[in-house]
This record gives structure tokens, sequence and C-alpha cells, in this order.
């Protein structure tokens, strides 16, 4: 690989724009038997399209110039391939884009690989819809559906030259306002700026559904919490309506045996009993003092009648001190006759 680098550098260290020098590098690489140093590329017919193509890019664009290096694929081969090398530039207000295009060991039938440099001033933009930010790898619709001999290198730059225009890699220029009319657009520039007007939607799509989906996340997280909550309410009703069904139960069978008991008792007082009886004294000096606690209480009820009806004026004051003074006395002999019985006043009280 030595041997390319030393060669390349002497062809283009006096003149970089010449064409024959770049030639005669195509033609020293594609000619080069060395199992070290050939490249990838096995066909005859396969390197006559090849120089084909890479001199008549490089009459087009003067600022590439060609290179051959060891290319390491995805599942870790390693090829040795011809690639271009320079910066595009679009306009004299906007940087210079550096890019690299690869032959792929099967051109023109697969489609070059193109990577635009990362090591530059200015950062990719990161929601570039054909640029990778952080390889830097190129994919676009012309790129994607590469069909030989429709497509080219050169006609794959300008390409790139009008979707860059359009959509610049760089923060430093996002201009996208000089569309042309539809109507005058070719049928592959209009699929590349629908396919860029789509990633700009999609993209805020996912950023919509993505904040979506967090407050959905957020939300299921105050669900499965207020689930939890329910759950241990839930159990706790259920225990509690445990415990009162049997306490129910049991206030239930106590009813049932008050119940029972009662019309037991119901039936015996009524056949046996009277409830006067209850009340009957059993010997004399009882009846006595049955008698005397009646009067007793009879006279302080109607005393305190007479009390009021003097308060509201219904009885004369004259009627009220006779009628008292009368009912005193009989209380005072009811009480007398109870002491000399031997009978404690106390049950007056």
């Amino acid at each position: 690989m030595d041997y390319f680098k030393s060669l390349a550098q002497e062809l283009f260290s006096t003149n970089f724009e010449t064409p024959p020098s770049s030639i005669q590098f195509i033609d020293a690489a594609l000619s080069c038997t060395s199992p070290h140093f050939a490249p990838s590329y096995t066909d005859p017919n396969q390197k006559r399209i090849i120089r084909r193509h890479l001199v008549s890019f490089l009459q087009d664009y003067l600022s590439f110039k060609p290179s051959i290096d060891a290319f390491m694929h995805d599942d870790g081969t390693s090829v040795n391939l011809l690639n271009v090398n320079g910066e595009l530039q679009l306009s004299s207000s906007t940087p210079s884009i550096p890019l690299t295009i690869w032959l792929h060991e099967s051109y023109p039938f697969i489609a070059p690989i193109v990577f635009m440099s990362t090591n530059t001033t200015y950062p990719i933009y990161d929601n570039h819809p054909f640029v990778d930010s952080s390889s830097g790898a190129i994919s676009t619709f012309y790129l994607v559906n590469w069909k030989y001999p429709g497509c080219n290198l050169s006609d794959l730059v300008h390409n790139l030259f009008k979707i860059f225009s359009h959509n610049h890699p760089f923060y430093y220029s996002p201009s996208t306002d000089d569309f042309f009319h539809p109507s005058l657009a070719s049928r592959r520039e209009a699929v590349d700026r629908l396919s860029c007007t789509l990633h700009y939607d999609m993209k805020e799509l996912l950023s919509k559904t993505h904040e979506e989906v967090e407050e959905l996340s957020s939300l299921k997280e105050h669900m499965v919490r207020r689930v939890i909550v329910a759950e241990f309410s839930v159990d706790e009703s259920e225990n509690e309506m445990m415990e009162l069904k049997e306490r129910v139960k049991i206030l239930t069978d106590e009813a049932d045996k008050l119940s029972s008991w009662l019309r037991d008792k119901d039936q015996d007082l009524s056949s046996e009993y009277k409830i006067e009886d209850e009340f009957e004294a059993i010997d004399e000096n009882s009846k006595i003092l049955l008698d005397s606690i009646a009067a007793d209480k009879a006279t302080e009820d109607l005393m305190y009648s007479l009390d009021k009806a003097v308060e509201q004026g219904v009885m004369p004051f004259g009627t009220y001190i006779k009628q008292v003074r009368l009912l005193a006395k009989e209380q005072y002999f009811g009480r007398a006759t109870l002491e000399k019985m031997g009978i404690s006043l106390e049950w007056l009280h």
C-alpha cells in the first residue's frame, strides 16, 4: 500500500488538477498484480468500467483525487479498494463537505460506499436525513436504488450536491428554503425531497411518541401504586367483612337464644304467675310498710302539685296552707307509726 501512496504523492505533487496524473495512478493501481497492493477487482471488464467511471468523475470534479487503501467491512473482511476523496464545495457562503467515495469490490453492480469526514470544524447535524452523525456514512435514495448502467460516480456526486444544497450536513447552514417548484424537479430530486420531509416528520413524530411513552410510563407507575393501595384496601375490607359476618352470626345465634328464652318465660308467666303477685307483701309488717311508703309518696306528690298551683295562681294561698297542714299531719302520723313498729324511715327515701 505504501507503493500506491508514494505513487500518488509523485503524481499529484506537481500538478494536482491535471487529469493525466490521475489517469496514470488509476492505470497503475488497476494493473498491479502484487498480492499485497493489488485492488480487489479481478474481472477485466469490471476494471475497464471502473477506469471509465473514475476518469469521467475526476474530469467533472477536479478537487477529488484517487487513492487505494484497505477497507474494513462490517463483517470484519478487509479488502483493497480504490477511492476518491476531496471536498464538495456547494457555494462560497457554506463550508465545503469532505467526502470519501469507496468503490465496492463488486462495483459497478454494487453501489459505492460514501463517507463524510467527522474530523471537521463543524459538527454533523444530528438529525440529518442522509448523513449519520457518528460515523459520517451517507445513505441516499440514489445509493439505495443504485442500478448499473443507469448510475455512475458523476451522477452520484451531482445528486449529493443537490441534496446538500437544500440540507447542508453541518449546523453552519441548515438552509431548506430554495426548493424548486415540484413540477420543475426530476423524479429523483422529488424523491430526495420527499425522503427529507418524511425524515423530519418521522423525527418529530418519534420525539412526540417518546414523550407520550414517558408520560404513559409515569402514569403506569402511578396506577400501579394506586392498584397496590386499592388491593390493600380491598383486603382490609374483606377481612372486616369476614369479621362482621362472624359477629352477625354470633349475635344472631344469641338473639335466637334470647327469643326462645323469652317465649318460654312468657308462656310460664301467662300460665302460672301474675305480675301483681310479684308485689304482694309476705306478712303484716311488709303490708304496712308498702301502704305507708305509698301513702308517703302520694302525699309528697300532692304537696308538689299544690306548690305548682299556688305559683301559677290557680289556688289561693289560704287554701294552700290549710291543705298542706292537713297533709303534713297525715304524713307525720304515718311515719310515727313506722317508728313504733321499728321500721327505719330510710325506706321512704
